[in-house]
């Protein structure tokens, strides 16, 4: 506990004060995202060119008294903007999932009585009181902590729990994102051990997730390459087709007096011009490839990212749950002066030199512990040590010895079953074990070369020690024991068994991968060692990032594929520098830090398991399996459909040719209407997509995934397809005209 504050004197806000702080400062929540209503929505969709010519169209059919021919057109409308606003409703909810996440339950200290309230109830000076498994309801200091570890990989993206102390006198709040052994807490991070009273210093949007949420809130989704590109086109035709359009009505009304038949031919020949059937396929083809890849683990929440999918140069990774299991398991036990490689327990049996290391290593750790460690340890231990003699599942805990500032090792002391005597287990930091165990100078330089080794493979070390103890009273502090070291645990978060293949295709097809993460660098150079990554050595920090310009981190970009101790705004600021070099950019990640780079990438990837709902909804894509490797497969989709599209897209603009020839050249010849606009409008609405849907179902090709991915640059319509298509086209015409 802190010096200078008691918990059991405390007496917090009153509950007037709170009252009026609340409604002052508001709901200690995130604000949510304002939807846009369903009359701008409708105005949206409808200024698209093509159901403005369809609006014209049916208009002039009313004026003209055909209502039949109006309530055509005017269906084919209704249909479009009916499938166009059921997307456009599919919006972004990343600040409800915020919101929702933000608002725990809270213990809190109120006029000396601690009461449970709602965590959006929580104001700016309570005193909340924090235990193992509870989540922090808003950030603060602590007052007062016993033992206290967070988990902040939610934040921080770093998966082993930090330590927490209680604040100095004098210090004062600031934002540090995160660490070990800083007084600060975290809104949405969880205890996971001990116990601690926390003054509240912000609430809602100014905590640190509000932060994150601020940044959400800020960035729009953009428009992909192939919507910039479709987009283009329909310009270019649209512009094109007016033109003719004004000729037509022009001639038509000169020779037959009539102007406005002349302004339904001419409106004819615009429609038959504008490519309308364009957004039809587009949702059939990426509806249809949402569907293919559903059936391969992928949720696809915005349709054009199935595309766009295909053309990623960059696969931005968080290591922790994307990469890695997002879990620790024991990798390695030190004993007897030699180190052993501890595989994924498959039912076989642990050398037995492990089995002492592994005995006092459970005995000093929580019989149901919330620790990710030592839940780690658990597991092996009950599975490694079943049916030994090693296992003491019936021992009872007399007394806890918690961690200190001082001295961070834990120990917990048993009375020993027929003995009059007491067994006392101890775990905690390798240099803490070697204070405890008094070990001379030279064999402690020996074991803490081992520990270096150890620690430079990615695994988090822990020291192991035992003592007996034949007092009638247990003596007050640890340091009392005649503690003996019996080896070293060596934990880590285990790389995904899919994630070298995986990380190989991507290579093979051309796409690059950065891993981002908010670990340390040790810890994301030894997995990108296990994984395969290439530049393993060079490694940017978020600290050396922070001083970087953009220029600078522009150019370092291009030959650096390991950040760590990266914070949410420097994630999205990689991004950032990724598409400023020309890249498209996909990233991955699951945690509530990850959630503003995956919005502003042009495909935001979530894992759908171990995911935050925040990452989730920020995202274009969702992992439902978690399994890395189905990026891969959704990569090798994306290719295969834009492959189809433009084969497609061949086919609607060689079919364009036609259909305006047979508007144009009656105009021009005086010869009576071939098509009208509820014809043209049924062709291209009804039989062009139809049609189209064949490409759709057309396999990939055998080098979809050994080629580079294709030029951002290059357009979907090059003139290599737009002259063929335009060839064939007139081949169609010339047919026509002479039947």
């Amino acid at each position: 506990m802190s010096t200078g504050f008691d918990v059991r004197k405390a007496r917090g806000l009153s509950q007037a004060e709170a009252e009026r702080r609340l409604r002052e400062e508001g709901f200690n929540e995130l604000p949510s995202a304002r939807p846009r209503t369903l009359p701008a929505l409708v105005v949206e969709v409808l200024k698209e060119p093509m159901l403005l010519l369809l609006l014209a169209c049916g208009l002039i059919y009313f004026l003209l008294g055909d209502a039949r021919e109006a309530s055509v057109l005017m269906s084919f409308v209704l249909v479009v903007v009916g499938i166009t606003l059921y997307q456009e409703r599919k919006t972004e909810r990343a600040l409800d999932a915020l919101r929702d996440l933000s608002s725990p339950r809270a213990l809190v200290i109120r006029d000396g009585q601690r009461r449970r309230i709602a965590g959006r109830e929580v104001v700016r000076g309570d005193l909340v009181v924090l235990s193992e498994g509870d989540r922090v309801p808003a950030d603060g200091i602590l007052l007062a902590a016993s033992n206290l570890s967070t988990d902040e990989s939610l934040l921080t993206g770093e998966s082993v729990p930090v330590r927490k102390e209680a604040v100095r006198e004098g210090s004062a709040m600031a934002r540090p994102g995160g660490g070990d052994g800083l007084p600060y807490v975290y809104a949405g991070t969880v205890v996971v051990q001990g116990q601690g009273v926390a003054e509240i210093k912000a609430t809602g949007a100014n905590t640190e997730m509000g932060r994150i949420g601020r940044a959400l809130h800020g960035l729009d989704q953009e428009e992909t390459p192939l919507q910039r590109d479709t987009r283009r086109l329909v310009k270019k035709l649209a512009g094109f087709g007016l033109l003719l359009c004004a000729v037509v009505v022009t001639v038509y009304g000169f020779n037959t007096g009539d102007w406005l038949a002349g302004f339904l031919a001419g409106l004819t020949l615009a429609m038959a011009t504008l490519p309308e059937e364009f957004p039809v396929v587009l949702a059939v083809f990426l509806a249809l490839g949402a569907w293919r890849m559903s059936r391969q683990r992928v949720l696809t929440r915005r349709l054009p990212a199935v595309e766009t999918l295909g053309a990623a140069t960059v696969l931005c990774v968080d290591k922790t749950g994307t990469l890695t299991e997002n879990r620790m398991t024991v990798q390695a036990v030190y004993a007897q002066g030699q180190c052993w490689a501890v595989q994924p327990f498959q039912g076989g049996e642990l050398p037995e030199a492990c089995h002492e290391v592994l005995e006092y290593a459970v005995l000093a750790s929580r019989r149901d512990p919330f620790d990710p460690m030592e839940r780690a340890i658990l597991d092996l231990g009950l599975n490694g040590l079943n049916h030994t003699e090693h296992l003491h599942t019936d021992w009872d805990v007399i007394r806890e010895y918690p961690l200190s500032p001082g001295l961070l090792a834990m120990s917990h002391a048993y009375r020993q079953p027929g003995e009059d005597r007491y067994v006392i287990a101890a775990k905690g930091a390798p240099e803490a074990m070697f204070d405890l165990c008094h070990l001379p100078p030279a064999e402690v330089e020996a074991l803490q070369a081992r520990v270096v080794e150890m620690a430079a493979q990615g695994l988090r070390v822990i020291g192991v020690a035992r003592a007996w103890s034949s007092a009638p009273l247990l003596p007050g502090a640890q340091h009392d024991f005649d503690f003996e070291l019996v080896g070293m645990l060596g934990l880590a978060d285990p790389v995904r068994p899919n994630a070298p293949a995986a990380l190989r295709e991507c290579y093979r097809a051309g796409i690059r991968v950065i891993m981002i993460t908010g670990d340390y660098p040790g810890t994301a150079q030894s997995v990108a060692r296990h994984i395969g990554l290439r530049n393993q050595e060079d490694c940017i920090t978020g600290a050396e990032l922070e001083g970087m310009s953009d220029e600078e981190l522009r150019a370092r970009i291009r030959h650096t594929d390991i950040f760590a101790r990266t914070v949410p705004e420097q994630k999205l600021r990689l991004v950032r520098a990724l598409k400023a070099n020309g890249e498209i950019v996909a990233m991955t990640g699951d945690g509530v830090n990850d959630a503003p780079a995956l919005k502003a990438a042009h495909i935001g990837i979530a894992m759908g398991g171990r995911g935050t709902d925040v990452a989730r909804e920020a995202a274009s894509l969702v992992l439902l399996d978690d399994d890395f490797s189905s990026i891969v497969a959704a990569v090798r989709m994306g290719r295969r459909i834009f492959d189809n599209l433009r084969k497609a897209t061949s086919y609607i603009l060689a079919i364009h040719v036609p259909i305006a020839g047979l508007s144009l050249f009656p105009v021009l010849m005086n010869w009576p209407l071939v098509l009208l606009p509820v014809h043209v409008a049924f062709l291209e609405l009804i039989i062009d997509p139809a049609c189209s849907v064949v490409f759709e179902a057309e396999g990939e090709e055998a080098d979809v995934m050994e080629r580079p991915p294709r030029d951002s640059a290059e357009s979907l319509f090059d003139r290599r397809t737009v002259v063929l298509s335009l060839l064939q086209g007139a081949s169609v015409l010339l047919i026509v005209l002479a039947v």
